[in-house]
């Protein structure tokens, strides 16, 4: 894509005529492609992704028409509201129609390459060959280097307030097609409907669409841009941004300099949970860990949501064979220590017992007996090694296996 818009769309420095390559009929199919492989719930307009598949020629040339000639319009978007794991908090979450998710897919993928080459190294998330664990990787290096004082940001609700304008000037700087300009702000304007409340959004990148974190990039690669420019090691992954630095001094710098640089833009910074800390007293928690000293553990919110996940598939009362149940029970054990085996190695045991207990729990009540399976004559009757022989997986085990001989 990149190449085919650097043949022809370039010119001072800014991406001109774009919108053909956003309608064009390939591009509009490889997007449907992937939002079919996303799946997700239907829109405002009930429309599934197997609806929208079994007319596909005719509603692809239906976008295509639409947004040659200008008038394609995007439908409400449905707000639902999701459970924040630890919290009685929910988040909100916008879901686009199907035919509006490949709009917004098609977009992106002659957006993405042009504002790929203005972003900052040190930025993770959403972003193509990166990730977490890459952002995770630098903050321990610092770490380890002698960063031990750390300015945790939070941006209050910052997805539901970047301001239009602003945002929309930050893309001018790079895209001259008005066309495209224009239906980037169709989007943003887009009426929201959460029950019966309907209503045209101010401010904002509603969470759940396709182009919000592209464009809540955007709206930060200056600050990004900003620091690393003045010297500090900040490491952002969408919203989520910590700057490390070897002394106090550097760190109220830092924090003086984005506090500025957020209220200038219109954002806000959380009164409370924007601060200071060292890494050895108080630490520190970035996506899904907490880092302390020299070592890091799940951070509480984290396992919470990791026991509810497991509370789900291992209550007493569940039907099926105790080999079913631990092969349900495997995937969400290793794809959560894969993420996790970081962690301090004290962190794994425990969480096996209680995964064996959940288990033996459930024998229990098949023996017609009440309670928790927590008794020394329930571990005497299923011991450990019961239920490795049934495949139950160990992340102890994984970890022993793993780890390096430096590895503590």
């Amino acid at each position: 894509m990149l190449a085919t818009l650097e043949r022809s769309s370039v010119r001072g420095g800014k991406w001109h005529s774009l919108i053909d390559k956003v309608y064009k009929t390939e591009n509009l199919l490889s997007a449907y492609r992937e939002v079919a492989a996303n799946q997700g719930a239907p829109g405002v307009d009930y429309v599934t992704i197997e609806d929208f598949t079994a007319s596909l020629i005719r509603n692809v040339s239906k976008l295509e028409q639409q947004l040659r000639d200008g008038t394609y319009r995007p439908q409400a978007i449905k707000r639902v509201h999701i459970p924040k794991p630890g919290s009685t908090e929910t988040r909100p979450l916008g879901i686009p129609t199907v035919r509006d998710r490949v709009v917004q897919n098609a977009l992106r993928h002659v957006l993405e390459p042009i504002l790929e080459r203005q972003f900052a190294e040190h930025s993770y998330g959403f972003r193509p060959n990166r990730g977490c664990k890459d952002a995770l990787r630098r903050v321990d290096g610092l770490i380890k280097a002698g960063s031990k004082y750390t300015v945790d940001v939070d941006l209050k609700s910052y997805f539901d307030t970047i301001p239009h304008d602003r945002l929309v000037k930050e893309l001018r700087k790079y895209v001259a097609d008005n066309s495209v300009i224009g239906l980037v702000g169709q989007f943003l304007q887009a009426e929201i409907l959460d029950g019966v409340e309907r209503w045209t959004p101010q401010s904002g990148a509603p969470q759940g669409a396709i182009i919000s974190p592209l464009l809540s990039n955007l709206y930060l690669n200056d600050l990004d841009h900003l620091m690393a420019n003045q010297g500090y090691q900040m490491t952002r992954y969408a919203d989520d941004l910590v700057i490390q630095c070897q002394t106090r001094e550097q760190a109220e710098s830092a924090l003086a300099i984005v506090s500025a640089w957020v209220t200038e833009r219109g954002l806000v910074l959380h009164p409370t949970k924007t601060k200071i800390v060292h890494v050895d007293v108080e630490g520190f928690e970035f996506l899904g860990y907490h880092f302390i000293k020299h070592r890091r553990f799940p951070r509480p919110k984290s396992l919470v949501k990791f026991k509810d996940a497991i509370r789900s598939k291992t209550r007493r009362t569940n039907g099926n064979s105790l080999q079913a149940i631990i092969a349900d029970v495997n995937r969400t054990l290793r794809g959560w220590y894969e993420y996790f085996k970081h962690s301090w190695k004290t962190t794994f045991p425990d969480l096996d017992s209680w995964m064996r207990m959940r288990l033996r729990s459930i024998l229990r009540r098949r023996r017609g007996q009440e309670g928790r399976g927590s008794r020394i004559s329930d571990s005497k009757l299923y011991p450990n090694s019961y239920f490795a022989e049934n495949g139950l997986f160990s992340m102890t085990d994984a970890r022993a296996r793993e780890c390096q001989p430096a590895c503590q």
